[in-house]
């Protein structure tokens, strides 16, 4: 067994989306993320926040998709994205529960005792989400 990880850390996520647009303009538009490729012939886009890498996909066949649950497909229960304060806790929270199609399963709260706190949503093509902040690990 080594005695360090041989791997860096995630290099990218990727998500099968129903609808690429939808997904895509949530994370550009709502969140203010930036679309960095594509790949039209997929269809693909990639998102990024300056820090994460989001490959999204659009499904190919729509009649037989099986829609998100995370309590019984094997995979993805849900992506967790870091925020650097209370303050981008609540503008997000502001931003995400107005946006056309996003589900909110909770709003901001602690996470067990705290300090960390965090909100769950679902984006508009059902991929559920978390925002974290916590106030011991330091905003680079």
């Amino acid at each position: 067994m080594t005695a360090k990880p041989l791997t860096l850390g995630i290099d990218h996520l990727g998500l099968t989306v129903p609808d690429l647009n939808v997904t895509r303009d949530f994370f550009i538009n709502c969140l203010g993320w930036t679309q960095v490729g594509e790949k039209p012939d997929y269809p693909a886009a990639f998102v990024s926040d300056g820090r994460s890498l989001l490959t999204l996909w659009q499904v190919k066949n729509q009649t037989n998709r099986v829609e998100f649950d995370r309590k019984t497909n094997v995979g993805l229960h849900h992506i967790g994205l870091r925020v650097g304060s209370e303050e981008a806790l609540s503008e997000i929270f502001a931003r995400v529960s107005a946006w056309p199609g996003v589900v909110v399963e909770f709003a901001p709260e602690n996470l067990g005792p705290g300090p960390k706190r965090h909100t769950m949503v679902y984006e508009p093509g059902g991929i559920r989400i978390e925002f974290d902040f916590d106030p011991r690990i330091q905003a680079a």
